[in-house]
């Protein structure tokens, strides 16, 4: 039979009480996490959000808690009502906090029983993820989403108290909004007022924090709720959660120390100290030296190597001598099998016009001194695992591929980005033979709180911002310039003459922060001036009438008094799960959808009632 709480209050959380409380009288309350039955002793771990404390049932001492002690099951939620005492020297667990202490129960009340879950809270892991996501209720109770959610409350925390300092006000913005693009697809929501009309669910709340600049608020942060429909994967989700900030008067330089100023204190709320200033690199250097745009800096860079062979010997290997030749190195992965390296093919991407040579016995055969000058300048020692990558002349060169003066060409940055891509993939599938890559929990737990340096010696965490983007892409299909950002961020000062007659050497006032391989943000200055905004509408081949359809509410507000502003946004998610080691947001976001886009545990989405269609004036047309 369960017993009601009645006027029991807890005193104590499990995992507070150490050597110090012995002889204190406590009320414990939670779950059973373990139970060992002795005989005239019973063992129960119990457990809540704080820890473990075990709880003694001695039948002499408390004849009725033996009895329930014999009932109870794991997950049973329970109240212990005991003295604290020291264990017996040979029975200290050291590797519990709690190991050196135990409760002498004089009473357990039992105040829920449970089914049999599909799997225990108290198991390291489990496999399955769509059960652990069906059952997230029992989930959430292990004790590492314990951890992550602490953990994302604690660096939540520091990042408001430190844009607090900094001056900064939260202040909210509107859910249901205006569909603008965004770079996405909007969620859409039907009006039961306004038939036929919608709302949209902000992809983020760039023109709302844009106006509280015009406002005069000087300073805004939010802790942004935001919405995107599009396809997932590991580090996104359809709703997912921002730093949001924007800021009047700002110069780049003034962002970026604001930024690296709540960042710091987010990490070391985690035990991890973030060295600042972060450096930084132009988006051109970035892609020539990582093969990316959120460069990961804990392995070697790009390295090129076209002076290590002739033309003679590019022509023989098939390599197109107009694009870059690089090489990747893995350290420390040692000499890889023909089966092994073949395995690795499928990880390249050749549908970018690339090629890549790994075989350097088979290469050093024809040409000795081009491989061993590829890997002198790759700077590879013996274990290293070096691939050179370069373009395929046998991919046919489209018209998109115009190169443009001053600015990396379509077909160089898709062989420099194939380069990269497949030095992330390489490095994550032999992460455990080089250990440099990769931050696991037990990384980040293992890692110097001081310096942030994991075991081995290197960073553990590598922010760095990327500059100088180029302001517009050349669409070829409608044979205009589109904004690479959104229309409403700022040219290069120095830029400014060259929108109308070279919009190719245009570059943007914006800039990302990544770190390790992910991006954490995105930002920019944003344009102010009413004529500034016309030219770039005007560059672009945007009328007057789009502009008003598109942004009308925006731009009248443009027009009263304006101040220079810019901001950021920084996704909390992705900080959240680097410094908690998962591997993927579903590990820090206490909700998420699955791969598919579906909330198993809430059965969600689902279908509506033919009523609730009606008020909303929608009919459903399913495809036959």
């Amino acid at each position: 039979m369960l017993d009601f709480l009645g006027n029991l209050e807890r005193t104590h959380l499990c995992g507070d009480l150490r050597a110090a409380s012995a002889g204190q009288q406590v009320v414990l309350m939670g779950w059973v996490n373990r139970r060992r039955d002795h005989g005239n002793l019973i063992f129960l771990d119990l457990r809540d959000r704080s820890g473990i404390a075990q709880i003694v049932l001695d039948k002499e001492l408390t004849p009725e808690g033996h009895l329930k002690g014999e009932q109870v099951r794991p997950e049973y939620v329970v109240a212990a009502v005991g003295k604290v005492r020291l264990r017996d020297k040979d029975a200290i667990n050291p590797k519990m906090p709690t190991g050196e202490i135990e409760i002498e129960a004089t009473e357990l009340r039992v105040l829920n029983d449970t089914r049999l879950a599909p799997f225990s809270p108290s198991e390291e892991a489990i496999q399955n993820e769509e059960v652990r996501l069906k059952y997230r209720f029992i989930d959430l109770r292990r004790p590492e989403m314990q951890r992550n959610f602490w953990l994302r409350h604690e660096i939540t925390l520091a990042i408001r108290e430190s844009l607090s300092r900094q001056g900064f006000l939260e202040i909210e913005t509107p859910i249901l909004t205006k569909s603008t693009p965004e770079g996405a697809r909007d969620f859409l929501v039907p009006s039961r007022v306004h038939a036929g009309e919608f709302y949209a669910l902000p992809q983020s709340p760039q023109i709302f924090k844009q106006i509280l600049m015009i406002s005069g608020f000087d300073r805004y942060f939010q802790i942004a709720r935001c919405f995107r429909d599009e396809d997932l994967r590991a580090d996104r989700q359809l709703e997912f959660t921002q730093v949001d900030l924007e800021m009047s008067f700002p110069r780049q330089e003034t962002v970026f120390g604001v930024v690296e100023q709540f960042l710091a204190a987010g990490f070391a709320a985690a035990g991890v100290t973030l060295a600042t200033p972060f450096p930084r690199i132009t988006y051109d250097d970035s892609m020539r030296q990582f093969g990316s745009d959120k460069p990961d800096l804990r392995l070697p860079g790009l390295t090129d190597v076209r002076s290590a062979f002739t033309d003679a010997a590019l022509e023989t290997l098939r390599i197109d001598p107009a694009l870059p030749v690089v090489a990747l190195r893995i350290p420390k992965v040692g000499e890889l099998s023909r089966k092994e390296r073949e395995e690795n093919h499928p990880l390249f991407d050749q549908k970018k016009g690339a090629k890549f040579i790994d075989d350097f016995k088979r290469l050093a055969k024809s040409f000795p001194e081009a491989a061993l000058k590829v890997r002198e300048l790759a700077g590879a020692e013996e274990a290293d695992f070096v691939i050179v990558v370069a373009g395929d002349p046998a991919h046919p060169v489209k018209a998109s591929d115009t190169k443009f003066e001053g600015r990396l060409s379509e077909r160089e940055i898709n062989v420099l980005s194939a380069a990269g891509n497949f030095r992330t993939e390489l490095a994550k599938k032999y992460a455990d033979r080089h250990g440099a890559f990769g931050v696991t929990e037990q990384a980040v737990r293992d890692a110097d709180p001081k310096s942030g340096k994991s075991v081995d010696g290197t960073s553990a965490f590598n922010p760095i911002w990327i500059v100088d983007f180029p302001m517009f892409e050349y669409d070829l299909a409608s044979a205009k310039w589109m904004p690479a950002h959104h229309p409403f961020t700022a040219p290069k000062e120095a830029d400014m003459a060259n929108l109308l007659t070279d919009p190719a050497s245009v570059r943007a006032n914006c800039y990302d922060l990544a770190m390790n391989g992910l991006e954490l943000g995105s930002g920019s200055i944003r344009i102010h001036r009413k004529d500034v905004q016309q030219q770039i509408f005007k560059s672009l081949g945007i009328s007057d009438e789009e502009a008003r359809a598109r942004f009308g509410f925006f731009l009248d507000a443009l027009e009263y008094g304006t101040p220079p502003h810019g901001g950021i946004a920084l996704g909390l998610d992705r900080i959240v799960m680097l410094l908690a080691g998962g591997a993927s947001l579903r590990e820090v976001i206490a909700f998420p959808k699955s791969a598919k886009a579906i909330d198993l545990m809430a059965e969600a989405p689902t279908s509506v009632t033919e009523q609730q269609l009606k008020e909303l004036h929608i009919r459903v047309a399913l495809k036959s």
